[in-house]
């Protein structure tokens, strides 16, 4: 990644115009062609850098009101494989590993669930748990949202900030 990808990625957080050729505006900003951005785009999906290009929406605004991190207890030597299989599953966003603290809270896998409505989500996860065979959990909705950002910035030294 150079000088110039830093730039384009920069730029591509910002969003991406809603124009009939975007690439060609976002292009115009930084001394590229639509052509150059696109290629570049490409070349840092394929270096994994960029997962892939989408529009987000504002989730409350279309009804999705129902938002809830899950914490799995998981036996530690079933983490890895019941992290790829909660990962696979429909319905769940984001899923991660975390450290237990023994004795205090014991919850080492967490899945992110969207809905439109505490109890679609509250179904949803008692039919992974019957699916999984996991039952020991614990439900976090979230109550406000006070920042919701797709930023990761990279600076001029290449620190995430």
């Amino acid at each position: 990644m150079d000088s110039f990808d830093q730039i384009l990625l920069r730029e591509l957080e910002k969003g991406i115009p809603l124009q009939s050729h975007p690439y060609s505006i976002i292009g115009e900003r930084i001394g590229m062609t639509g052509e150059e951005v696109i290629q570049r785009i490409e070349n840092l999906k394929q270096a994994g850098v960029i997962r892939r290009v989408r529009a987000r929406i504002n989730q409350r605004s279309v009804g999705i009101i129902a938002n809830a991190l899950v914490g799995w207890k998981i036996p530690e030597e079933e983490t890895d494989n019941a992290g790829k299989a909660l990962a696979a599953l429909p319905g769940i966003t984001h899923c991660y590993q975390r450290s237990i603290v023994p004795g205090r809270w014991e919850y080492s896998l967490y899945t992110v669930h969207h809905g439109w409505s505490h109890e679609q989500v509250i179904q949803e996860i008692r039919m992974i748990a019957e699916k999984t065979g996991y039952h020991d959990f614990i439900i976090l909705f979230s109550t406000d949202e006070y920042k919701r950002t797709p930023h990761t910035r990279v600076d001029d030294l290449d620190c995430v900030i």
